[in-house]
């Protein structure tokens, strides 16, 4: 997508969402999560944007959007992998399958978690890391 000159970003609501436009979903950690979960179309975006082999990333409390993908879309974004969190979330990531590891970013496969707002730095650089490079065959495991 393409802004006009001087305009740094661009607003949309959810439903207006094309996955073939993005490259990376990023769920923020806070309060937001708690009502981003509940939302279906954005629970739908999401698991549309992993098994597309887009990346997915979330920090502090965003893996709990990760869970409620993985519990309504049938995806296995948390369960199973190595993930990252807040650590008022380790128990959630732990029930929903997933193996919570205390670091400051983990990326499995087209998936990128942070732990908490210190660990932004590494986050941030993790996901421009990742967006450097294509999701390769092998990390994709949303297909």
């Amino acid at each position: 997508m393409v802004l006009e000159e001087g305009k740094l970003w661009h607003h949309k609501e959810i439903h207006e969402l094309k996955v073939d436009d993005y490259d990376l979903v990023l769920i923020p950690g806070g309060f937001a999560p708690d009502y981003l979960r509940i939302d279906d179309t954005t629970l739908q975006f999401v698991a549309d944007m992993y098994r597309a082999g887009k990346w997915v990333a979330a920090i502090c409390h965003g893996p709990q959007v990760l869970i409620s993908t993985d519990a309504r879309k049938g995806t296995d974004i948390v369960r199973g992998r190595r993930v990252t969190c807040y650590r008022a979330v380790v128990d959630d990531i732990i029930n929903a399958g997933g193996g919570f590891t205390d670091a400051g970013v983990v990326t499995d496969g087209n998936v990128i978690t942070g732990r908490c707002p210190d660990d932004l730095p590494q986050f941030c650089l993790a996901m421009i890391e990742a967006l450097e490079r294509p999701v390769d065959a092998q990390q994709k495991r949303g297909t």
